[in-house]
């Protein structure tokens, strides 16, 4: 079960350390801030002491700390959490690309747990389960009043055993009962084939294994066909992943440049990661695929392949989850998980709250089951999230929705077109001459 949305880290884990308090001169407004901030606390402790004392059945002390913890990380934005010591491992876990559960990205949304994407050849995705869908039970027990931790830890279980979920679905008048198996989930972080002399690699998310199964991928439809005219990148349902990992896929059709920049409160601390030379693909056309279930990590390298022409990127308007979040260790083995940066195209655009927008739209059409159900999703659509410098009036995000058929896949049918040359546009095959490669 991946617990979030689209997580992406900044950079290796940052070690724990002390804070630094400003002090102004007596008087200042930091004292005063202060003051009143130390007021606050010890009102809290004095609720704390109330709860422990009076409440109708001894509460768990843990339990209320853990509460108070997240419910203050959780009025910041939806990225920012707590991570116990489960969490965190699970986490950790999640990273390296396999881990135990149904296969489904979630995220808390009006006391429901809201599936933001099933991952392909999952049991979650084998049972039916759709991005937008609202489990409002698990085995009986409804979501409302639990953490997401809390109805992430009870959809966990021993590989092989069954779980029943309640799931609420947008244009479905009665609830859906779904029983579902856990498994062992292993994320292939990439897929490939080679499509009428194309070459078509799908990252699934940005693990610890995207860029070495990327470059294995390409080695081997070189190897298959020595003569295939170009590459679609499918980032497609991608939420993304580790930072380093997106930036080592840009780097891979890049040959110099600007992949990507991180900004945050102290403006001496701002980063840029540059590409270095070399082109797996020799320099041969590529077509990005992005929708409204690319984000994070995904819209990174869209961007930068963008910013640079090196790539026309082709669907439908992405997430828009243009934030970073640092993961900083806690004693006792938990962790922080805490925005801490906007990150920002070649161009210096963010597309927090925008995200990426196609050169070429392609809208792809849904099947007949599923026609008038709203199944848009963006950074923007979520609440509290940080208001970005470019959202507009439209916000981010669109259809999350992939046929599982190639044949219906329109937006797949244009990338191909267009690599064969069956279709044309101004920006394919990509012009050298407009290239966004600052500071070179």
């Amino acid at each position: 079960m991946i617990r979030k949305l689209s997580l992406l880290f900044a950079g290796a884990l940052m070690g724990a350390s002390a804070m630094t308090l400003v002090y102004g001169a007596p008087g200042s407004s930091a004292n005063a801030a202060d003051s009143d901030t130390y007021r606050q606390l010890a009102i809290f402790g004095d609720i704390f002491e109330r709860v422990r004392a009076q409440y109708v059945t001894p509460p768990d002390d843990k339990k209320l700390v853990e509460s108070a913890i997240s419910g203050m990380l959780t009025s910041l934005d939806p990225h920012s959490s707590y991570l116990n010591p489960d969490a965190a491992k699970d986490m950790r876990v999640q990273t390296k690309g396999e881990f135990g559960g149904l296969g489904i990205e979630v995220t808390m949304e009006n006391e429901l747990v809201k599936v933001i994407a099933p991952i392909e050849d999952t049991p979650a995705a084998r049972a039916g389960v759709l991005s937008g869908d609202l489990i409002a039970e698990i085995d009986g027990q409804e979501v409302r009043g639990l953490t997401l931790e809390e109805a992430v830890d009870k959809m966990r279980g021993q590989v092989n055993t069954a779980i029943d979920l309640t799931i609420l679905r947008q244009g479905v008048k009665d609830p859906i009962k779904l029983k579902i198996v856990r498994e062992t989930i292993k994320v292939r972080a990439v897929r490939y084939r080679v499509e009428d002399n194309v070459g078509y690699v799908k990252i699934n998310s940005f693990t610890e294994k995207a860029y070495g199964d990327l470059q294995a991928a390409i080695d081997k439809i070189k190897a298959d066909d020595p003569n295939v005219k170009g590459y679609i990148l499918d980032l497609r349902l991608n939420p993304g992943g580790l930072l380093d990992q997106a930036v080592s896929v840009s780097d891979a059709f890049l040959d110099k440049g600007e992949i990507v920049s991180t900004r945050g409160r102290d403006p001496e601390k701002a980063e840029r990661y540059d590409s270095r030379p070399g082109d797996l693909i020799d320099g041969k056309p590529l077509i990005v695929l992005v929708n409204g279930g690319s984000a994070s990590a995904s819209e990174i390298v869209a961007g930068a392949l963008q910013d640079h022409r090196r790539a026309t990127v082709v669907g439908t308007q992405s997430f828009g989850k243009g934030s970073v979040q640092s993961v900083i260790p806690l004693p006792e083995n938990g962790a922080l998980k805490l925005t801490t940066a906007l990150y920002y195209t070649p161009s210096g655009s963010s597309i927090q709250g925008k995200g990426i927008t196609p050169d070429i739209k392609v809208d792809q059409p849904l099947p007949e089951d599923l026609q008038g159900r709203d199944l848009t999703r963006g950074e923007s659509d979520l609440k509290g999230h940080i208001k970005g410098q470019n959202e507009g009036e439209e916000g981010s995000g669109s259809a999350a929705y992939v046929p599982p058929d190639p044949k219906d896949d329109v937006q797949l049918k244009e990338a191909i077109a267009l690599i064969r040359g069956d279709k044309t546009d101004p920006a394919f095959p990509p012009d050298p001459t407009k290239a966004v490669l600052l500071n070179q």
